[in-house]
């Protein structure tokens, strides 16, 4: 008499319960459980990610790092084509960095300065001292990655130059005093033992592509010696580089502010 499938088997002909094989193994047959298998495809996209946020941040870092390099090149061969006594700070707008690298060409180019000195020739003779200098270049381009020379398509600058530097480039003597006068004049005023205290009215204006002129329209009282070379002078800059000049120049509260423009100009370490 057969037996009965529905019924469970006796005790003796039962496995123990250590060999018996687990109902998810029954299923599946042998192979890993669900939760492992689910852990490990939960895994791969999360490390998927991570390399992905690594490879962007190394990116970020090394185009920080080659902008900071170029940066500094570029001030050095600024200060070399400007004519500077010292490094200018120099930022290269834009991301990625890389790009424009390999290109070698920089959409927008600023440069700033303070308190630097420039060579001129004046009536006073020296250096012409620079408050401030701002400078954007647009569209900068070298020829090669170990160039000294670069194009630029427009050049806008400005520069601040100081009643005390305009004086001393002109060779006012100690105790007169010039202040801004309208836009295109200034006041030297100087204190006499018997005059007392006498002005003179000076005219500052644009003469050339490179030249400043003062010129005393009005003294005053005062005697013509009593300002030395500042009664008719002309500073001329003669570092400018090709194509860029001085496009005007405004009396201001703060000094004498000229405004340089330059298009399609060359900057060269040996201009």
């Amino acid at each position: 008499m057969s037996a009965d499938p529905t019924q469970p088997l006796p005790e003796w002909q039962r496995r123990p319960e250590w060999q018996q094989t687990p109902q998810w193994q029954q299923a599946q047959g042998p192979s890993e459980p669900p939760t492992v298998v689910r852990r490990r495809r939960r895994k791969g996209p999360l490390i998927a990610l991570i390399t992905v946020i690594v490879l962007i941040v190394l990116f970020v870092v090394s185009d920080r790092v080659a902008n900071a390099y170029a940066e500094n090149q570029m001030a050095s061969q600024f200060q070399s084509s400007l004519g500077l006594s010292g490094k200018p700070h120099v930022t290269i707008q834009g991301f990625p960095f890389w790009t424009q690298l390999i290109a070698k060409d920089f959409k927008t180019v600023n440069i700033t300065a303070s308190n630097e000195t420039i060579n001129s020739a004046s009536a006073g003779g020296g250096a012409l001292e620079i408050a401030s200098l701002n400078a954007t270049l647009h569209g900068l381009h070298f020829q090669g990655f170990n160039s000294n020379s670069a194009t630029v398509d427009q050049l806008n600058a400005t520069a601040l130059v100081t009643f005390t530097a305009l004086g001393n480039i002109g060779g006012v003597p100690q105790g007169v005093t010039i202040t801004a006068d309208g836009p295109n004049q200034v006041t030297a005023t100087l204190s006499l033992p018997v005059l007392g205290s006498v002005s003179a009215t000076a005219q500052v204006t644009q003469t050339g592509p490179n030249q400043i002129h003062v010129h005393v329209t009005n003294f005053g009282g005062m005697p013509t010696d009593a300002l030395g070379n500042f009664g008719d002078f002309t500073i001329t800059i003669p570092k400018l580089p090709p194509g860029v000049s001085i496009q005007s120049v405004t009396v201001t509260q703060q000094g004498v502010m000229v405004t340089i423009t330059g298009q399609n100009t060359t900057l060269s370490q040996n201009s």
